[in-house]
């Protein structure tokens, strides 16, 4: 009698030593008494395509993507979901049962369920959004804010043509700003998100004027180390409703694993705790 495979997950970037997936996925494995591991794999880029073939066939059934992999791993994909393709990017990948490759995007989904989790109050039709930044992060927020209904997006990036792009794709709803005017675009927001890497540790600080925050105002940032950001901080002082960028990170990793492992996990503080210690 031949034993079924444990099955294996892995996040691949380069780098990724880094990452905290491996700690959240241990964690809730544990937590739900499964058996199964979750490893980082640093992949190398002229061996991303040939990995991915060969991961299903030593018993993986997906993956977490990170960068620089996320547009790539489309374009090996034998099937990609229309979230995925509207984003422009994947962080998700699920290994068919025939070996095809499936790519989706939870980002989205992650950014929204942090939001409605941790500022349940929240009305995205209240006002329009101010988007600081247009990565790939940027469109699958941007993407989520339009499903729910936010009317006008008001977006403003370092260079201006990568904004531009998002507007051609997103559509009227979305306004472009030059980045000299990211503190004036604020006023009369109903959201506002940071979605660079601006104020993380180890990178630039995140200088934008704040001046036009005010206590109505929902505020979120999507880099969570450190924690409390610049623009957390100052929005937190004007009594601004403020949301860490923790929670997306934890909660767009929740349909990998219940796809992969048959479970759907929860995120609650002790999960917090697990993934900051």
């Amino acid at each position: 009698m031949s034993l079924a495979r444990i099955p294996l997950a892995a996040v691949i970037g380069s780098p990724v030593a880094h990452s905290r997936s491996p700690r959240l996925f241990s964690h809730w494995l544990q937590a739900h008494g499964l058996p199964g591991h979750y490893v980082p794999i640093d992949v190398p880029e002229d061996k991303l395509a040939d990995t991915l073939r060969l991961l299903p066939q030593l018993g993986f059934v997906g993956l977490n993507v990170t960068v620089p992999y996320k547009e790539k791993v489309m374009q090996i994909a034998d099937s990609v979901s229309d979230r995925a393709r509207l984003i422009g990017a994947a962080n998700t990948l699920i290994f068919r049962e025939d070996g095809r490759i499936h790519a989706d995007n939870t980002d989205g989904y992650g950014f929204m369920q942090n939001l409605q989790q941790n500022a349940p109050d929240w009305d995205p039709a209240s006002g329009p959004a101010t988007v600081f930044g247009a990565g790939g992060a940027a469109r699958a927020v941007i993407a989520s804010l339009l499903d729910v209904g936010v009317p006008e997006i008001r977006l403003t990036n370092r260079t201006r043509p990568r904004a531009e792009t998002l507007r051609e794709d997103f559509g009227d709803k979305v306004q472009v700003f030059d980045w000299v005017q990211a503190g004036n675009i604020v006023e009369g927001c109903a959201t506002v998100v940071n979605t660079t890497s601006l104020g993380m540790t180890g990178k630039p600080r995140f200088r934008v004027p704040l001046d036009a925050l005010t206590a109505d105002m929902l505020v979120t940032d999507l880099v969570y180390a450190p924690l409390e950001t610049r623009l957390l901080a100052e929005a937190r002082a004007q009594g601004c409703t403020v949301v860490d960028g923790l929670g997306m990170l934890l909660h767009q990793a929740v349909p990998g694993f219940e796809r992969w492992f048959g479970a759907r996990p929860e995120v609650d503080e002790a999960t917090r705790q697990i993934v900051l210690a």
